[in-house]
């Protein structure tokens, strides 16, 4: 094909295209006249991204602080991403399915690998200082990480284990909700009363939460493993890399979090051991108590029955 063969056919299908929308192609074509070519710093929007890290103490290594939460909630974002492509995805295949997921796993991987950043990347004294200032925001107010739990198992898997057994997925959402086991985390253990942590972080986002746990009732990841045919759910790759993504999240992601947390909280002997929102974070973070479990009619009753004891120490 010639030169202009290959234009007149590009400007066929160009022709199609705004056809099927009803707009006129010659219309469309004359605006990119005008259009100014594109740079990487307009397409990444690289001045507005590099504008976003406001530091609230004149502490250096807040930067890093406020640098690193904020790659962690791009690439949460990524996750999601990734999460809707498997939900929204009709009769889906085990190869596009199984790839999805390691997409998504590779990410909580980055993750994981990454908390050297933080853990060896500021100086105790600093980090010891600007936290104060940070009372009493918390990472427990992620709503990112909220939405990837909801995207990826039943409700009922998310439910805090002491509720469970009065629980099922015909409960509706907003019992479910109060019931959840971060939760607990943000109530005081003697009069359950919610913390201001908790109150503004369901003020903020309890409306868009419950949408969520609606919508992915019947395409959260889990949900779109049981649709699938039987032989498909028997496939040993999809399976592990089911298996893979949920101990990733709910073990060792969560993990390498608790371990750089009580390097700075506990053994500095720097600090008063709580966390900034005041939650009791040893226990809401180790598996091991709450138990997180996206999939766990794909683990064994022995590895389910020591999910999280090889993280005990």
């Amino acid at each position: 094909m010639n030169p202009t063969d290959n234009s007149e056919a590009i400007l066929k299908e160009i022709d199609l295209k705004f056809q099927a929308i009803n707009q006129k192609t010659d219309v469309q074509l004359e605006g990119l006249l005008w259009a100014k070519p594109i740079t990487y710093w307009d397409y990444i929007q690289t001045d507005a991204l590099l504008n976003l890290q406001i530091q609230r103490t004149t502490l250096p290594d807040e930067m890093v602080f406020i640098m690193y939460h904020q790659v962690n909630e791009l690439i949460f974002k990524m996750i999601l991403w990734e999460i809707d492509q498997i939900a929204e995805t009709e009769n889906i295949q085990v190869d596009f399915f199984s790839e999805r997921l390691s997409r998504i796993t590779r990410y909580f991987d980055m993750l994981t690998n990454s908390f050297s950043i933080m853990e060896n990347g500021m100086e105790v004294d600093q980090y010891m200082k600007f936290r104060n200032t940070l009372t009493p925001a918390s990472g427990f107010q992620s709503a990112q990480y909220r939405m990837i739990e909801f995207a990826s198992t039943d409700v009922i898997n998310l439910t805090d284990r002491r509720y469970k057994a009065n629980f099922d997925e015909n409960t509706d959402l907003e019992t479910s909700f109060e019931h959840l086991y971060w939760q607990a985390a943000g109530k005081d253990y003697h009069t359950g009363e919610k913390s201001y942590l908790l109150n503004e972080f369901e003020k903020k986002y309890k409306g868009q939460f419950l949408r969520q746990m609606a919508s992915f009732k019947t395409k959260n990841i889990w949900q779109k493993f049981t649709q699938l045919p039987i032989e498909d759910q028997q496939n040993t790759a999809l399976i592990a890399a089911m298996r893979h993504y949920d101990q990733t999240v709910n073990i060792t992601w969560v993990m390498q979090h608790l371990n750089t947390a009580r390097k700075y909280i506990l053994e500095s002997g720097k600090g008063n051991g709580e966390a900034t929102g005041g939650s009791d974070w040893q226990k809401y973070m180790h598996p091991k108590y709450q138990r997180r479990i996206f999939f766990p009619k794909l683990w064994t009753e022995e590895e389910l029955s020591n999910w999280g004891n090889e993280n005990e120490e």
